[in-house]
């Protein structure tokens, strides 16, 4: 696999831009939300920046997978998983992200020596985060279970949203052998995200929206353990173009897939082996970065 100059963790340094380098969750109980992921994904937890409140950062085996944040008391708003994609100016990006059409509903702010961070969503309202790394360079692992695997963009068709992102984040594009409205953006060759139009399937309820995928050693048992852990099925455990996979939500209703992934493969970033058709599962051999 070829690496991209500025790939997770190489030498110390950030995450290409446009690769996406974390993922955050945003709840209403804090602690029952940690206690459903630790047990589910195996999570230990440390504080996380103060500037954010009540925020922790989930770690496996030591190294830093996600976050988790509680929302304030007086704010119902909907929750959902959030990829960040690493930009190298976050500024520049969000008056970038305005200029294409999208909106910048947080940011960009800093969050104390960690880095700074904006909140924006694309044409089609689906929200995303952008990251410029300092002190937090994002995952310290990907693609093993219990880890983030895969990020997808659902949306109703790839036309429009694919050139926001073109242009935002200089992403390439490929056909993907999905789906016929399907696509892989890469980075410096290297897929890192999908696009899947599923025109009049888009949830009337949720809209545009991005996935995030976890692995795990077996999705059937991990359905079985989101239901005993008090969450929900919406796609049960199903043979996919890309490993077993399924789709369901925690107990505060915020949706992820999970995707049966190989326990020895890691990655640099959630994005796939060079040469081959990306997508959920898809991971190489290659040793994980270290923590950020």
């Amino acid at each position: 696999m070829t690496e991209a100059r500025g790939s997770a963790g190489l030498n110390g340094t950030a995450y290409t831009p446009g690769t996406p380098c974390w993922v955050s969750l945003m709840v209403h109980g804090l602690t029952a939300t940690r206690e459903f992921y630790g047990k589910l994904f195996g999570w230990e937890f440390q504080p996380g920046p103060q500037h954010l409140g009540a925020y922790v950062r989930a770690r496996l085996d030591g190294r830093q997978v996600a976050g988790i944040g509680q929302l304030p008391a007086d704010r119902r708003l909907p929750v959902a998983w959030t990829p960040y994609l690493a930009s190298d100016d976050v500024d520049l990006t969000a008056e970038t992200v305005r200029h294409c059409g999208g909106t910048v509903g947080v940011g960009p702010l800093v969050a104390d020596e960690a880095g700074r961070l904006a909140i924006a969503s694309d044409p089609s309202g689906a929200v995303f985060g952008v990251w410029q790394a300092a002190a937090h360079l994002g995952a310290g692992v990907t693609g093993v279970p219990g880890t983030l695997a895969w990020n997808e963009l659902i949306t109703r068709d790839t036309a429009g949203v694919a050139t926001f992102y073109r242009r935002v984040f200089g992403y390439e594009e490929e056909p993907a052998s999905d789906g016929p409205d399907c696509l892989t953006l890469r980075v410096g060759g290297r897929p890192v995200a999908g696009i899947h139009g599923v025109g009049d399937a888009l949830p009337r309820d949720r809209g545009a929206h991005w996935m995030t995928y976890f692995g795990v050693m077996d999705a059937d048992a991990a359905v079985d353990q989101v239901v005993d852990l008090g969450g929900h099925v919406l796609e049960p455990a199903h043979d996919g173009p890309h490993g077993r996979v399924a789709t369901v939500a925690d107990p505060e209703g915020a949706v992820f897939s999970v995707v049966r992934t190989d326990r020895r493969a890691r990655v640099d970033g959630p994005q796939g082996p060079g040469g081959r058709t990306a997508g959920p599962g898809r991971v190489s051999d290659r040793t994980s970065v270290p923590s950020a």
